[in-house]
């Protein structure tokens, strides 16, 4: 819904919310003016999760340490997958710190209308802030799990000297608004979805684990051979976490093409998921 100044053939209110017209009805500067309330979603998402923990908001760095050092163990020194000329333990963290944003991103924003019917039946604010405060959120816990990263890497790069970033790292920042624009788009489409066929809930989250095994986090692109690698590169993400490892730490697959296909993926999945959004948020509350 879309909320406007009323003019003078409307009376005398201040305010008048009305359903929109077209596929595509986001105000923008609807959302603006209710920066405040992105802003409050953000720190309850970022404050509440570990409120109630011992380590608190230490776990967003504890995760992502032992996921990787499992992988370290498992697939590094008992399978002897090789990471090639980087070192596994910057391979797998880099892996799992992006790996967890996209699925953390995906997961929560696929739940927006699902878990929130109760507060969209009492109050009226543009729909799109939830699922926003979902990205930005994750970006937020992701910057925090990336330190751990940069810091592990400064020790290869300038103590240990094993790993030479190179000047492809300053694209990595555009790499990864394309990986937040995918997220977003495969997350408001799912949960327009889940209004109606709730089944895609218990899907969605299985679906996400096996994409990770076509995703290089654990196995490098470099080892995938034959034709199963067309099954990495048609996967808009491969492309993405490549290039960012490339600039990052010297070593990766860096092909223009494909992430000129990832571009166009994230665009035209996140136009179609704001049309569905749009059409869907007029009328959930009687379905949800």
């Amino acid at each position: 819904m879309n909320e406007k100044t009323a003019s003078n053939d409307t009376g005398n209110w201040d305010t008048i919310i009305t359903s929109g017209r077209g596929g595509l009805s986001i105000n923008f500067r609807e959302l603006w003016q209710y920066r405040d309330l992105l802003t409050m979603f953000v720190k309850k998402d970022i404050i509440t999760v570990y409120k109630q923990t011992i380590l608190g908001p230490i776990w967003f760095v504890v995760q992502p340490l032992l996921t990787s050092l499992m992988f370290l163990l498992i697939f590094s020194n008992i399978a002897k997958i090789s990471t090639g000329a980087v070192p596994p333990i910057l391979f797998y963290l880099i892996g799992t710190t992006l790996w967890n944003y996209f699925s953390d991103t995906l997961n929560t924003t696929s739940k927006t209308f699902t878990e929130n019917a109760s507060i969209f039946g009492k109050v009226y604010f543009p729909r799109i802030i939830l699922p926003l405060s979902k990205v930005v959120s994750g970006l937020v816990k992701f910057l925090i799990q990336f330190s751990l990263f940069a810091v592990i890497l400064l020790y290869y790069v300038f103590i240990n000297k094993q790993v030479t970033p190179n000047w492809y790292i300053l694209f990595a920042p555009l790499w990864l608004f394309v990986i937040v624009l995918i997220s977003f788009g495969f997350g408001i489409i799912i949960t327009s979805l889940t209004t109606k066929y709730r089944d895609l809930i218990f899907l969605i989250s299985f679906g996400v684990q096996l994409a990770m095994y076509i995703t290089p986090v654990i196995i490098p692109l470099s080892q995938v051979q034959g034709n199963k690698k067309i099954f990495f590169l048609v996967n808009p993400l491969t492309s993405l976490f490549e290039a960012i490892k490339y600039g990052l730490l010297g070593q990766g697959e860096m092909d223009i093409s494909w992430l000129l296909y990832s571009c166009v993926f994230a665009v035209v999945l996140l136009g179609f998921g704001m049309v569905i959004f749009s059409k869907v948020e007029k009328r959930f509350i009687d379905t949800v």
